[in-house]
């Protein structure tokens, strides 16, 4: 009777993370049929790589049917603890399947650069460990190119239905009304996924059309416009937009980098009849505020130094900033060589980012708001003891709850990176090499400063222990910190 308990006890331990296993099988089978578009790429130019391509979506494909096999059956809602599990667990294993072309390809001369590779595409860093992208076969720069799609378009996705219900870092302020419980959240995020996925798809049809007709081939069109759309910075040549040597491409690409750090729900309102929803938003307006005045001020450092003149000089300061602040990555020129004030200027913008709810990364301007009505407050209160204060955001009341999370969010953020940043050092990476490339992982940025990781550089160089703490850093920056250590918490695992 004993050990009859004990099974049964283990198997409803074991249901209790059926969806979650449902899902990742689900989506590893997305991801395998996926590859076979790479393959097809290669296939049609003649390149022999389609044979790993497709080797790799069918072992991928057959993996996730069989967990989705197994897992199905009893369906129910998704609780809040196998939400925090599923949400990270989607990015290591579709990071690990992700990488497995890019390995038997040999284009990433081991498991770690291939790791390293597929981990900044899903997240959208952007960070790359490869060169030579010049004389690439079609299919692994499709492949990169699809990474970073798939990853902006779950993180969007994620930002709207998940990380509200798990009340990360102040996203409770972002909570769907249609998401009041959490039984809701799995019918309700399909929907939202759907729209999601066809406004994200309408904006890449957009983008790459755009640079079609401004002169990149429809190739190179496709591979950037996804790219851009999912502020990941991936490009198809190693001299990333800058090589193609074109202002009309340079400001298509400031554009759309703009739009997807936007929030993406506010493109389903505006489609909904409301045209007012973007200019009413304080995220935007402060966002599009913030880029205006760092674009000037890097405009005029330029010319003050001598590097460019006049609209080259607005140009690429605009690009440069944009690229930054929303965490693409892409390059037209060197900017951290454009003096210290433009390498001060760069290094904050790295841990800004864009709007809640968009493709972007970093902490988040609503973070930065939350923090400034939070500090209002309290001076306030300091000058008037006896006046009641209200605080308010977007025109609804911030709670205490949302205030105290931005607060945490803030500390851990700040928490990870200086442990990062130590540990990096500790490999023997110089100082600036340390500092930025921390920054630019747990901000999922891109290319860090210096000669090294800078714009002009990448991280191949960096030794294996640096580049595993790089791969964490990204995963940690992309699920917002605290979705993921929470798993290391013992009372998390605890019936």
């Amino acid at each position: 009777m004993s050990c009859l308990k004990t099974r049964f006890r283990s198997q409803i331990q074991n249901m209790r993370y059926q969806l979650v296993l449902l899902i990742i099988g689900a989506l590893c089978v997305a991801l395998g049929v996926a590859m076979g578009l790479p393959a097809i790429a290669d296939a049609a130019t003649g390149n022999p790589g389609w044979i790993v391509f497709l080797a790799s979506g069918l072992f991928t494909t057959a993996f996730g049917a069989g967990l989705w096999m197994a897992s199905s059956g009893r369906q129910r809602s998704l609780n809040t603890r196998e939400a925090f599990l599923m949400t990270t667990m989607v990015w290591v294993v579709l990071a690990g399947f992700g990488a497995l072309p890019l390995l038997w390809l040999g284009v990433a001369p081991n498991l770690t650069d291939a790791i390293f590779e597929s981990m900044s595409g899903l997240t959208t860093t952007g960070a790359t460990v490869l060169s030579g992208l010049d004389d690439m076969s079609a299919g692994v720069l499709l492949w990169r190119g699809l990474l970073q799609w798939f990853g902006g378009l779950g993180i969007v996705v994620m930002a709207i239905a998940v990380l509200p219900m798990l009340q990360i870092g102040g996203m409770q302020m972002f909570k769907a009304e249609a998401f009041d419980t959490a039984e809701k959240i799995m019918p309700r995020a399909a929907q939202i996924a759907g729209a999601m996925t066809a406004v994200y798809a309408g904006l890449t049809a957009l983008a790459t059309a755009s640079y079609w007709a401004a002169g990149m081939n429809l190739f190179e069109a496709i591979v950037h416009g996804m790219t851009t759309v999912a502020t990941g910075g991936f490009s198809t040549r190693d001299g990333s937009i800058g090589s193609f040597g074109s202002p009309a491409i340079d400001y298509i690409a400031v554009v759309f980098m703009i739009l997807g750090a936007l929030p993406f729900l506010l493109f389903l309102q505006m489609a909904q009849g409301d045209a007012k929803a973007l200019t009413k938003d304080p995220q935007v307006r402060a966002f599009l505020v913030l880029v205006a005045i760092a674009a000037a001020a890097v405009a005029l450092v330029q010319m003050a130094g001598g590097f460019f003149a006049g609209e080259e000089a607005v140009r690429h300061g605009l690009f440069s900033v944009v690229s930054v602040i929303t965490g693409t990555g892409y390059s037209t020129a060197n900017y951290a060589g454009w003096g210290a004030l433009s390498v001060a200027i760069f290094f904050t913008l790295t841990f800004i980012g864009g709007c809640a709810g968009s493709t972007a990364c970093g902490i988040k301007i609503f973070r930065f708001q939350v923090l400034f009505i939070d500090l209002k407050r309290h001076v306030r209160q300091m000058l008037y003891p006896s006046a009641v204060s209200v605080r308010r955001y977007n025109g609804k009341v911030l709670p205490d709850s949302v205030a105290a999370s931005v607060m945490s969010f803030f500390f851990i953020y700040i928490l990870v990176f200086l442990i990062l940043a130590l540990g990096l050092s500790l490999t023997g990476l110089d100082a600036i090499t340390a500092l930025s490339g921390a920054a630019t992982a747990i901000s999922n940025v891109g290319p860090g400063l210096g000669d090294t990781i800078g714009p002009a550089g990448n991280f191949s160089s960096l030794p294996d222990t640096a580049k595993w703490m790089l791969i964490a850093g990204m995963l940690l920056g992309r699920l917002e910190i605290l979705t993921v250590l929470v798993l290391f918490l013992p009372r998390f695992w605890r019936r």
